[in-house]
């Protein structure tokens, strides 16, 4: 992580001004080793206020699985989002596909995407500025910024979009990995305390007269399966009933 908190911060050195403060808020997010879905909230929130006469931003990023984290500053980009993936075309999803930043001057009158660009105008939407979230050449999702008034966005905006993108990557991806590797880390420990468990009680059927480890297993799996339990949750109250009736005995 403090590698890439470094690369972070080395990034800023020649960057435009309005920059230099939401860099800075992601780096410090790195070391703080935040989750997914807070970091696409801060990379939002952050979006919205760098990039000038902004009405709304969002951030959506997609894991190895499909699973997708979103985030939105308010419901008119809820709503204009929403409409991208119910068309299946806007400029958003174009970002995220061809990796390439999307600028729409005035959805009023560009043709690239008529459903969703008539629909975005009715919602108020007229300037759009999209790019994708890419990292180790692959996109993870996109990135936008709407605004309520046409031709908002110019040559200067793309170069802070695509400055921005480009460190909002290296958090999510990084954010994303981390994340990922605690729950591997919790489902492995899970799995080697059921494993225990499994061991200790086919034992006690053992003692209780199971002709051998594998008739022990059946019986505890034919136990689990009339239950309703899975084996590892049978194996674990076998386990605690033992263990308070060893207690009552101990007690009379």
């Amino acid at each position: 992580m403090t590698d890439s908190a470094s690369q972070t911060g080395g990034a800023t050195a020649g960057l435009p001004a309005e920059l230099s403060s939401a860099l800075a808020q992601m780096a410090g997010l790195v070391l703080s080793r935040e989750t997914v879905d807070t970091a696409v909230r801060l990379v939002t929130t952050l979006a919205e206020a760098t990039i000038a006469g902004t009405t709304g931003a969002g951030v959506t990023i997609a894991d190895e699985h499909g699973k997708r984290s979103r985030a939105a500053s308010n419901q008119l980009v809820e709503q204009a989002d929403a409409l991208q993936y119910e068309f299946d075309e806007g400029p958003c999803l174009t970002a995220w596909r061809t990796r390439q930043l999307v600028r729409i001057d005035d959805t009023a009158t560009d043709s690239r995407w008529p459903s969703w660009n008539s629909a975005a105008a009715h919602l108020g939407v007229r300037a759009v500025l999209s790019d994708a979230l890419v990292v180790d050449d692959e996109s993870i999702g996109p990135i936008k910024v709407y605004s309520d008034q046409p031709n908002n966005y110019g040559k200067h905006d793309e170069k802070v979009m695509s400055l921005f993108a480009e460190q909002a990557a290296i958090l999510l991806a990084n954010t994303q990995s981390l994340q990922q590797a605690r729950r591997l880390s919790r489902q492995l420990t899970d799995a080697l305390r059921g494993r225990d468990a499994i061991v200790r009680a086919t034992g006690v059927l053992l003692a209780r007269g199971a002709a051998d480890q594998d008739a022990a297993f059946v019986l505890l799996s034919d136990a689990a399966r009339r239950s309703g339990r899975t084996v590892q949750q049978f194996a674990r109250e076998l386990l605690a009933a033992v263990v308070a009736g060893n207690a009552d005995s101990s007690a009379t």
